[in-house]
């Protein structure tokens, strides 16, 4: 929330020799966050001049440029030479000059310099270069602006361009903060500055039936709260659109962040940043009948201001007439009935709206506005009146309209919630020793109604526009905040012995940090996805998988829970690529959502705050969410090791993959074995099943082609993802360091041959059954098919070493064993030592 600090002085004192950033830190004393100091960036001399005469002059490139002569006042030079291309002024007008040395917004320094064959002594400046808008319409004319002030004049103070915006950052809850009148209050409340109040008058001078009629008709209410509690409508009539903003309006607009789009939207605007009441102006003229609130009906669609038409849901609330609907309430106005330059007559909407059922219309339609903002936070039901009435006032004052003080009206009467508050609650919880006079205080500084029930008791009751204070823990975080955050000790708790983490905590450590040993680099992503890839990537065959879809997605492309983590690694892949980061190493611990087919998942049972659940509810809650599990994958492309002196690139191949996997394996403490396999997404013959005790874990290979180019990522791409949960629980419960033997070690190579359908992984089984307990390791280091061995079959070499552990073996006790390994080989696979 931007806060123009000229604004915010006409509802409460702040000193004038207070700077931004002493603002900034006042409220931040009540709970705000401080963002940033917002301010014209501009500086002098910028004064006004009078236009005495000027010369059109035509130039080779068809362009005519106008010699002027401008009066700027004895202290500033008196009479000047400037050069100008705009024509839309005329001798004798008042316009604003900016004079040598000064700088506009860009920045953009001014200087006198020879241009069109003379030198310009400044320039004559539109609105636009003066930082008042992005529409460039000529040089800005002061009796445009309702404006006269002396040659020589400042500008800058003229046109309110020496003001000053501080930005705080609004939390969710404290929407009443999205106005002037709501961060002055807390301005008040941190520095104890009288406040005035700018809705203290009624303004209720509107009553139903007095001249326009309106309907709230909403027979689908979601979860049983009417769209629309409150809807005044107001007539303004004889406006002309086409009278100027004020300057000084315009600037504060600017300031807080909204664009100058003529005067009669400038002060619905103006109003909402004001009150925090969103306005809605229609032309009445345009208007067919009276207006009715009610819920969309099947098939109906809206051309919406921005141009577009939308096909409306059930759940939109929309403000209609007898042609239909006319706007999406609380979110944006149609375009059949828009205030343009030829509006004469205006209907003033002011109502409140219900802030779940704005919210989602708001994001169903990914239209979020100023006025959605304000109301799916809350608006003080209190003051639809009252801004109707200001906006009436400031139509009559700037647009020349009359106020005809009729319309329509709608609502109900505001009534509170009643509140009980123990009184040692507050002390209780915070941990600072309140006293009643304290918590009374703080809760009628910020408007609430405290009576007394009893000695023990107080009833408290809310005001209008906080909507956020609904039982006794907010209340204590009230006092809190008035009372001061700094009073609260910080006290670290003693954590109870016994708690640290989890075995599969520390193990989901030690996989992550052993990767990012070995030079990953991790990536978590947001869990989002699109069907698609969750059936390419979530199951072996890529056929259809169940998804879960998201009802109110971030994404509308990406609805879907993952049930993979590769489609989140290779969208960062692919950013880093288009960043010129070709060597990737990337790896991902996360969650991954494997709902069951046919299962319906989610509930719209929602337990109430500050009240435990019982058993048979948090069964509910927890059968509404899908299986969940925790997987870790790795993706590799581009070089492993880049090109150096007398060394080639060295591409990753699927071998880089499977050292990842054994990586994971050894922080684990399990032993993976890989077998051949299919998957739809990875390339035959380049694929496999990752397998801990016989039970399938993951997979790892090399994308397809095809699946590389649809994810935008050019040359080889591998991939490996891993069940980490089952992984872990598939490890021995305690690791057990393994003895060292002082005894030598004998190593000897095997060749088999085996058919070529066999796998490595089999036949390196069957030897490891055969060669018994003296074998140390096995590991595969050729897989040779060509000349001297048969078609239709492969040799495999193994690197065998034995060892025992009390004595130091013989050459042909390591033999023994390594022929033993191949006789069972040959009994299961027909293997043939390779001569």
């Amino acid at each position: 929330m931007r806060v123009p600090l000229s604004w915010l002085r006409e509802f409460v004192d702040v000193p004038a020799d207070a700077a931004p950033e002493d603002v900034l830190a006042d409220l931040v004393r009540v709970g705000f966050e401080e963002e940033e100091v917002h301010r014209f960036d501009l500086q002098g001399p910028i004064v006004v001049g009078e236009v005495l005469s000027f010369e059109p002059e035509p130039q080779s490139n068809g362009k005519t440029i106008r010699w002027c002569q401008v009066d700027v006042g004895p202290e500033h030079g008196g009479v000047r030479g400037i050069v100008c291309g705009a024509d839309n002024f005329f001798a004798g007008d008042k316009v604003v000059v900016t004079l040598p040395g000064a700088v506009l917004p860009g920045p953009f320094p001014i200087a006198a310099r020879k241009t069109y064959g003379h030198v310009s002594d400044g320039m004559i400046a539109s609105a636009k270069e003066l930082g008042l808008g992005d529409e460039h319409n000529g040089i800005l004319r002061l009796v445009e602006l309702d404006l006269d002030a002396p040659v020589g004049t400042d500008a800058i103070a003229l046109l309110g361009l020496d003001d000053v915006a501080v930005d705080i950052n609004v939390t969710p809850d404290r929407g009443y903060a999205l106005s002037i009148r709501g961060v002055a209050r807390e301005y008040s409340h941190a520095t104890g500055a009288p406040f005035r109040d700018p809705a203290a008058h009624t303004g209720g001078d509107v009553q139903a039936g007095s001249g326009f009629p309106v309907a709230v008709v909403d027979e689908h209410p979601i979860r049983g709260r009417v769209g629309a509690s409150e809807f005044v409508a107001r007539i303004v009539r004889g406006v002309d659109p086409t009278k100027p903003t004020p300057a000084w309006m315009v600037a504060r607009l600017t300031l807080a962040g909204i664009r100058s789009l003529g005067v009669l939207i400038d002060i619905t605007n103006y109003v909402m940043i004001e009150l925090g009441q969103p306005i809605h102006g229609y032309d009445l003229d345009r208007l067919q009948g009276g207006i009715t609130v009610r819920r969309a009906g099947a098939g109906e669609t809206l051309e919406t201001l921005d141009g577009r038409v939308r096909t409306l849901d059930p759940e939109d609330l929309l403000i209609t007439d007898e042609s239909g609907p006319i706007g999406l309430a609380g979110v944006m106005g149609g375009g059949t009935t828009e205030m343009t330059d030829a509006t004469r007559n205006v209907l003033i909407e002011a109502a409140t709206f219900d802030a779940v059922s704005i919210a989602r219309t708001a994001r169903r339609h990914k239209l979020p506005s100023e006025a959605s903002r304000r109301f799916e936070r809350g608006v003080d039901p209190a003051i639809p009146f009252v801004a109707a009435a200001r906006v009436a006032e400031l139509m009559v004052a700037y647009a020349g309209g009359t106020d005809t003080r009729a319309g329509g009206a709608l609502g109900s009467s505001f009534s509170g919630p009643q509140i009980e508050l123990p009184r040692g609650f507050v002390p209780d919880l915070i941990g600072v020793e309140y006293t009643s006079a304290e918590i009374l205080s703080a809760l009628e500084m910020v408007g609430c109604e405290v009576r007394d029930l009893d000695e023990e008791r107080w009833s408290v009751t809310p005001p209008s526009w906080r909507p956020d204070l609904t039982d006794k823990w907010t209340l204590a975080e009230e006092v809190a905040r008035i009372g001061g955050y700094d009073r609260i000790p910080s006290i670290l708790p003693t954590p109870p012995s016994g708690r640290g983490l989890t075995v599969a905590q520390h193990a989901r450590r030690r996989v992550a940090n052993a990767l990012a040993a070995a030079g990953y680099v991790e990536t978590p992503s947001f869990p989002f996805t699109t069907e698609a890839d969750n059936d390419l990537h979530g199951s072996a065959s890529g056929g259809r998988t169940p998804s879960i879809k998201l009802a109110n997605p971030l994404d509308g492309e990406a609805p879907f829970l993952r049930r993979s983590l590769v489609p989140g690694l290779l969208e960062v892949a692919h950013r880093n690529l288009s960043r010129g980061f070709t060597d990737l190493a990337l790896f991902e611990t996360g969650v991954v959502f494997v709902p069951e087919a046919g299962v319906v998942y989610g509930t719209d049972v929602v337990p109430p705050l500050a009240v435990r659940p019982d058993a048979a509810t948090l069964a509910a809650l927890d059968a509404s969410i899908p299986p969940q599990e925790r997987h870790v994958a790795v993706l590799l492309t581009g070089n492993l090791a880049p090109k150096q002196p007398g060394r080639a690139a060295e591409p990753v191949e699927l071998g880089d993959a499977l050292d990842a996997v054994r990586t994971i394996a050894r922080a684990a403490g399990v032993t993976i074995e890989i077998a051949q396999a299919q998957r739809a997404a990875l390339h035959p013959g380049r694929a496999g099943v990752l397998s801990v005790d016989g039970r399938e874990v993951g997979y790892l290979g090399e994308l397809l082609p095809a699946v590389a180019d649809a994810a935008e990522l050019p040359g080889r791409v591998i991939v490996a993802e891993l069940d980490l949960d089952l992984v872990i629980s598939l490890a021995a419960p305690k690791p057990v360091a393994a003895s060292l033997s002082a005894y030598p070690a004998a190593t000897q190579d095997l060749s088999l041959v085996v058919g070529a359908d066999v796998t490595a992984a089999d036949v390196q089984a069957a030897v490891t059954d055969g060669a018994g307990d003296l074998l140390e390791s096995l590991r595969l280091v050729d897989d040779y098919r060509g000349a001297g061995v048969p078609e239709g079959a492969k040799s495999l070499t193994f690197a065998l070493r034995f060892r025992a552990p009390d004595r130091t073996l013989t050459a042909a006790e390591a033999t023994a064993a390594k022929l033993a390994g191949v006789d069972v080989a040959a009994e299961r696979y027909g293997a043939t030592l390779r001569e």
